[in-house]
């Protein structure tokens, strides 16, 4: 499956939200066939046709500019469409741009996935935000797109100005009420330009540490995934924009990110396990792992392993790649064995 990005910054969102350094600004100023057109031309030359590929707009609330425009830009994708170069189409909105007029139309252009930049479901975290919408639009939006046939898709979000981790907990209930197909899980950082960071300057707001973003995402990882909930991404893509000098302010910002919550996971099931391997008398703990988890097994630095020895004091811990392997095992030894 390959992935066509195409980016509209911006386009047709209304708002200012409180980590967002873009203005609000015209679509029409912003997006157009032509723009699309160029985008999609940079990867065609190495995509191979099929319906497995899919065209991705990204950046804006699509839903939310004219229904003209909206047009105008699936011109190029509808093509692709037609060419069987592709066989879908995803974008992502507002869920209180989410009616039956607009779905209609998303239907006419192949549209499959639609993902709602939703944040959270907690109505004084998104106040305090400047989202402009409610939880309750969540529901109904996400209603409507199952009604009418969509992949319904959540963006979430942790470390939120006024998001305690209780709110978060209760958000990924909600979610897991709602059942989407998918979601994203972003943490918030203080971005320069944005009304957060005049926030955090004077104090009045504190960003999650690195540790704690990893934690709380892993929650909302763990929770939706057992629940069938597919997560596309966890956190930011560490593109150059984002990654610029002096662009992230404050914020728990890591370029491999979703890799740490592997990690934190694949340890907080673990521990446990050797644990009790310790209370049962074991004089050395093997864990062995598929080669193409031994990275997150192991932990950024090794930091993963070097926990698990220091609580096992005397006994050591190794980890052994075991080919053919699907999943992680760990087992002791014994002195009587």
């Amino acid at each position: 499956m390959a992935i066509i990005p195409i980016f509209i910054p911006h386009a047709g969102c209304p708002h200012q939200c409180v980590f967002c350094n873009q203005k609000t600004i015209s679509g029409q100023q912003t997006a157009s066939a032509a723009a699309v057109q160029q985008q999609i031309e940079r990867y065609l030359q190495w995509i191979r046709p099929g319906l497995s590929n899919e065209a991705a707009f990204y950046g804006g609330s699509f839903t939310g500019l004219p229904a003209a425009l909206q047009t105008e830009l699936f011109q190029p994708v509808d093509e692709l469409l037609a060419k069987g170069i592709i066989g879908s189409v995803r974008l992502s909105t507002r869920p209180d741009y989410i009616d039956a007029a607009r779905l209609e139309l998303l239907k006419e252009h192949g549209v499959k996935i639609v993902e709602l930049g939703v944040q959270s479901l907690d109505d004084t975290v998104l106040a305090a935000a400047g989202r402009g919408h409610q939880a309750a639009e969540v529901g109904r939006a996400v209603a409507l797109l199952k009604q009418y046939g969509f992949e319904a898709g959540l963006q979430l979000m942790v470390g939120m100005p006024c998001q305690s981790f209780a709110s978060v907990r209760d958000t990924v209930e909600q979610v897991l009420r709602l059942r989407p197909a998918i979601a994203r899980i972003y943490p918030l950082l203080v971005i320069k330009g944005t009304p957060l960071e005049t926030i955090y300057k004077r104090g009045a707001f504190e960003p999650l540490t690195l540790s704690e973003a990893v934690e709380q995402s892993a929650y909302v990882y763990s929770r939706l995934t057992q629940a069938g909930i597919k997560v596309v991404r966890v956190g930011l893509q560490a593109d150059e924009e984002l990654c610029s000098e002096g662009n992230i302010v404050a914020g728990p910002f890591h370029p491999s990110f979703g890799e740490l919550v592997q990690s934190y996971l694949l340890y907080t099931e673990l521990t446990p396990q050797l644990q009790k391997l310790l209370r049962q008398g074991a004089d050395q703990i093997v864990i062995h792992c598929p080669r193409r988890l031994e990275s997150k097994l192991r932990g950024l630095k090794n930091s993963n392993l070097r926990r698990w020895q220091q609580l096992a004091g005397q006994v050591p811990v190794m980890i052994k790649n075991a080919p053919g392997a699907e999943a992680v095992t760990i087992s002791g030894r014994c002195d009587d064995e």
